[in-house]
């Protein structure tokens, strides 16, 4: 989402961070670079004014000059105030279900914002805290609207209020009221209509629906990659609905950034979520600390842990864990750690968590290598028999020929694997010899630290 922002910021950072002393005149070079990046990032301009005036102020002040790393220094300083601008308040940050049974969830937005796919996003959210969810399709002017909420619902095993063909959306909404009482739903969330553009008659729709169910939470979902206009979406919903908070979505789209610096500044709304992709749980609370690391390059390991905890299989990596401790590693073993890489995205994808990825973002985007060779070793070691693949030293040329064959691939790919597998045997046999002190000694325990 934020590869544009990102790699401007990193140039200019790069320049800061070589200076051994930083001047006025530097500070008011790097904050210009800044402003022009911050803009060309589709960021608002009242919002780059006024984060560029704070940065400036603190980067002047003494605390830089004393600095024994003053462009590093700088580099902190917007990143705090980056996460100043972005942070909602402690009462803001949480989803607000404080109400009596069933609470109302409301969604509003711009028609292809993502309303539809973040409504049933988050009802998978709320029932896997055991919730009891009703999804309710308000949106009877986009054809198929309401079937695909509903095809959505059955799909994460969710209920969804019945359609009545030519019910109108006011009418709707007082049926799911009704119903949301009389079947006990803890939480009943209402996906509006848009349109493609704002008009009177979408917003005076939404100011009915609004008072009548008196949602705890009124969502804007904006698609992050819209850019500037996301700022007058955002002013125009805030105005007429009071929106309580922001779902940006598509952020997994080559959007520019700026939306996500944009929309909390101008409707004081706090950012709550953010939806990537059509997968349903691909929906993640927003966190502003986590976003700014990553606008700045600095990666976000934290969130590379949670998704790995997420997709990694508990019993099958005790598994593995209790045969490395007993040195054996077959290429069983070793297919089931490519195929968690290939889980979690890929090379690329794990490598966008890193820290100073962003300098190779063109490479990484171009260059899908490394996927590659993932699906090539998964063929290859899967037309092995059960036998070939516990005991790989029986692997003869003729063994070798039949394999890639059956894998569409040739001997050096087969004979590559091997010696790569070889290596990784080795050193987890070695590993698993050391006690640890000796572990730590070698230094290998230093990369847990």
């Amino acid at each position: 989402m934020f590869q544009t922002l990102t790699g401007n910021l990193t140039k200019i950072f790069d320049k800061i961070r070589g200076a051994g002393v930083l001047t006025e005149s530097q500070i008011d070079s790097a904050m210009r670079d800044i402003r022009i990046a911050l803009l060309e990032a589709d960021v608002a301009l009242p919002v780059v004014r006024s984060f560029i005036e704070e940065v400036s102020a603190k980067a002047k002040g003494a605390e830089v000059v004393r600095s024994v790393a003053p462009g590093q220094m700088v580099v902190k300083i917007i990143h705090d105030e980056m996460v100043t601008l972005l942070q909602p308040s402690d009462d803001e940050s949480k989803l607000n279900l404080q109400s009596v049974p069933p609470v109302n969830l409301f969604f509003v937005g711009l028609q292809g914002s993502g309303k539809t796919t973040a409504s049933a996003k988050l009802a998978l959210r709320l029932k896997k805290q055991n919730k009891k969810v009703l999804l309710v399709s308000l949106d009877i002017y986009r054809p198929a609207a309401q079937e695909q909420l509903s095809i959505l619902a059955k799909s994460i095993d969710v209920d969804s209020l019945e359609v009545i063909k030519g019910q109108l959306p006011i009418d709707i909404a007082k049926r799911a009221l009704t119903e949301a009482k009389l079947s006990g739903y803890d939480v009943v969330i209402y996906d509006s209509a848009g349109r493609l553009h704002i008009d009177d008659e979408m917003i005076d729709e939404a100011v009915k629906i609004k008072n009548l169910i008196n949602p705890t939470e009124t969502f804007l979902v904006i698609d992050s990659m819209i850019g500037q206009d996301s700022i007058s979406v955002a002013s125009a919903f805030q105005q007429k609905l009071d929106i309580t908070s922001i779902i940006l979505s598509r952020i997994d789209g080559d959007s520019k950034g700026g939306v996500a610096l944009s929309a909390r500044y101008i409707t004081g709304k706090p950012i709550k979520f953010l939806s990537n992709g059509e997968k349903l749980d691909a929906f993640e609370e927003f966190d502003a600390k986590k976003i700014a690391s990553r606008i700045l390059d600095m990666g976000d390991v934290v969130s590379f842990v949670e998704k790995a905890a997420s997709i990694i299989d508990q019993k099958e990596a005790e598994k593995t864990a209790a045969k490395l401790k007993k040195g054996k590693f077959d290429l069983d073993d070793y297919v089931s750690q490519i195929k968690m890489i290939k889980k979690m995205g890929g090379v690329a994808s794990m490598m966008s968590f890193l820290p100073g990825v962003s300098k190779f973002s063109d490479k990484l985007k171009d260059d899908n290598s490394g996927d590659k060779t993932i699906a090539k070793q998964i063929a290859i070691v899967s037309s092995m028999t059960k036998k070939e693949r516990k005991n790989p030293g029986i692997l003869n040329a003729s063994r070798k020929k039949r394999i890639a064959l059956g894998s569409g691939t040739e001997v050096q790919h087969v004979n590559t694997l091997l010696k790569q597998y070889q290596q990784i045997s080795t050193t987890l046999k070695r590993v698993s010899k050391m006690d640890p002190k000796s572990l730590m000694r070698s230094g290998i325990g230093k990369l847990f630290s």
